[in-house]
C-alpha cells in the first residue's frame, strides 16, 4: 500500500485540565469541600488561610501588573459575609465507642480458655459482621485457620467454640442465620410465659410458614387461639434481627450530614445562606509577593538560571492560586443560584415541608431557569443538602416526574406516593390490599396509573407486597 498524507478538520470537545478540576469541586459536598481547600493549601506554597476581618478583591484577570500594581494580594473570602465577628466554627467531639469485636474479645478473656482455643475464638470472632453474623460456614473457617494460623482445628471443635461465642453478650451474635439469632436471644431468657413458650416453638418448628405469613394454617396446626398467637408474635417483635447494631450505633463511623444550604422562613420571608461554617478563607501569602517584586527590579541578563526558575515557580503558583480562588467563588454563586431557583419553584413546599406540595420538577426544569447545563444542575443536587425547620432534605430528592390526572392536571409523583401510603396504612391488614387493587383505588381517584407502576412506587416506599403486610 502506498503511503500519503491528507488533511482533515475534526469538531472534537476537550475539557481543560481547570475545566475538569471546577467540575469535581462543584461535585463536592460541604464537609469534603473544606478538606479540598486544606490539600490545595498544603500543595501550593503560596496559598494561605485568610484570619483578616477585612473582606477583600475578588480575583480578577491573572497578569503580571496586577501582581505589581497591588499594594497588597487581593483576596476575598470563601464564606458569605452572613455571620457576625463573634461566630466561630463550633467543634463537636465525638466519642468514638467499642466496636462489637473488641466486645465480644474482651468478654472472651473472661473465659477458661487455654491459648489455642483463644486464638482460634478470636479468629470465629473476627469473621463476625457488622449485624452480628457469621457468614461464612466453618470448613472454610477451618481452611483459613490452617493456612493463617498453621493450626489444624475440625469443625466440631468450631463448633464448640461458636456455642461460647452465641453465649456472650449481645444475645444472638454469631448466628449462621436469622432464625438461629432469634432462638438464640429466646434462649437467653427464662420461657416463664406461655407466649415465650409459643414464640420459641414457632421460632424452632415453624419458622418458614411464619416468614410467609401463612397464620391461618398455623393457626390450625398448632391449635392455639388468635390472642395466644398474637401475644407470641408480639414476644418475636421484640427480639432484634440484628444483634450487632447495638454497637453500630453508637460507633463513630456513622455517617454525620452537614448540610450546604441553610433555609429559614419566618414572617412570610425566605432566608437561603450558603453554610460557610469550617470552610477557610483564602488569600496569596504577600512574602511571595515581595519576592515577585524583588526579582522584577533585575534585568534577565542579572538574574542567575536559578533566580529565573524561582521566579517562574512563584508565578506558577500565584496563577494556581488565583484561579483556585476564582474556581471557589463560581462554585458558590453556581450554588446559591440553582438553589434559590429551587427554592422560587417550589415555594409552597418549603413553608411546611408537605411533600403533596411538591410542584413536578426535572433536572431540565431548573437548567431553563438558570441558564445551566443539565449536567451542572445534576451535580449541584448531588449529595447536597438543605436544612429547614422540618428537617435536613436532599436536593436530589426534590426532583420527581409529572403524572397527569383525568382531569389533565399535572401532579408530581410524590402526591401519588403520599396517597399510596395512606391507603395502605387505612386497610384492613387481614386483607391487606394487593397492588392491582391499590391501583383500581387511584384510579377511581383520577389518577391514572399502572399496577406496575404502583410495584415501583411501593417497593421504593419499601412497602412489601400485601401477602408480608398481612397480620392476625
Amino acid at each position: 500500500m502506498a503511503l500519503s498524507q491528507r488533511q482533515q478538520l475534526l469538531q472534537q470537545q476537550k475539557l481543560s485540565p481547570q475545566q475538569i478540576q471546577m467540575i469535581k469541586l462543584l461535585e463536592l459536598p460541604a464537609a469534603m469541600l473544606e478538606q479540598r481547600i486544606k490539600q490545595e493549601i498544603e500543595q501550593n506554597i503560596v496559598l494561605e488561610e485568610d484570619h483578616s476581618e477585612t473582606e477583600g478583591e475578588e480575583p480578577k484577570e491573572i497578569s503580571m501588573d496586577e501582581y505589581l500594581k497591588a499594594d497588597d494580594t487581593p483576596s476575598y473570602k470563601t464564606r458569605l459575609n452572613h455571620y457576625s465577628k463573634d461566630d466561630r466554627p463550633r467543634n463537636f467531639q465525638i466519642s468514638g465507642g467499642r466496636s462489637l469485636q473488641e466486645s465480644l474479645i474482651e468478654q472472651l478473656g473472661f473465659k477458661n480458655l487455654n491459648d489455642i482455643e483463644r486464638q482460634l475464638t478470636e479468629f470465629i470472632v473476627g469473621s463476625i459482621d457488622s449485624d452480628g453474623y457469621l457468614r461464612r460456614d466453618l470448613q472454610s473457617l477451618s481452611d483459613d485457620i490452617a493456612f493463617t494460623l498453621g493450626i489444624e482445628v475440625t469443625t466440631d471443635e468450631l463448633e464448640r467454640l461458636l456455642d461460647i461465642i452465641q453465649h456472650l453478650e449481645p444475645m444472638g451474635v454469631g448466628a449462621r442465620d436469622l432464625r438461629e439469632s432469634l432462638l438464640l436471644q429466646l434462649s437467653g431468657q427464662t420461657l416463664d410465659t406461655p407466649a415465650k413458650q409459643l414464640a420459641y416453638d414457632i421460632l424452632k418448628n415453624h419458622f418458614e410458614e411464619f416468614v410467609k405469613k401463612h397464620y391461618e394454617r398455623m393457626l390450625s396446626r398448632m391449635g392455639v387461639t388468635e390472642e395466644e398467637f398474637r401475644a407470641a408474635v408480639q414476644e418475636i417483635q421484640h427480639l432484634s434481627p440484628k444483634p450487632g447494631n447495638l454497637f453500630a450505633e453508637d460507633s463513630d463511623s456513622a455517617p454525620y450530614i452537614i448540610p450546604d444550604f441553610i433555609l429559614d422562613y419566618r414572617d412570610g420571608v425566605f432566608d437561603l445562606q450558603l453554610n460557610s461554617y469550617n470552610i477557610p478563607e483564602l488569600k496569596i501569602n504577600r512574602h511571595y509577593m515581595d519576592v515577585i517584586r524583588q526579582m522584577q527590579g533585575k534585568s534577565d541578563s542579572r538574574m542567575s538560571e536559578q533566580e529565573r526558575e524561582a521566579v517562574q515557580f512563584v508565578k506558577s503558583k500565584i496563577d494556581a492560586a488565583k484561579w483556585f480562588m476564582s474556581a471557589i467563588k463560581q462554585r458558590h454563586d453556581t450554588l446559591m443560584r440553582t438553589m434559590q431557583t429551587i427554592l422560587d419553584y417550589q415555594q409552597e413546599y418549603f413553608k411546611d415541608g408537605d411533600r403533596s406540595h411538591l410542584k413536578p420538577m426535572i433536572l431540565k426544569d431548573i437548567a431553563d431557569l438558570t441558564g445551566l447545563d443539565v449536567s451542572t444542575i445534576s451535580r449541584v443536587a448531588n449529595s447536597k443538602y438543605v436544612q429547614t425547620s422540618f428537617g435536613i432534605i436532599l436536593l436530589k430528592s426534590l426532583f420527581s416526574e409529572a403524572m397527569q390526572t383525568t382531569s389533565g392536571e399535572e401532579v408530581s409523583s410524590y402526591e401519588i406516593k403520599n396517597l399510596l401510603e395512606k391507603c395502605i396504612e387505612q386497610e384492613n391488614k387481614r386483607h391487606p390490599l394487593t397492588d392491582e387493587q391499590l391501583m383500581n383505588i387511584l384510579n377511581d381517584k383520577g389518577y391514572c396509573i399502572a399496577r406496575r407502576t404502583v410495584a415501583k412506587y411501593r417497593e421504593m416506599l419499601g412497602i412489601p407486597v400485601a401477602r408480608l403486610r398481612k397480620e392476625i
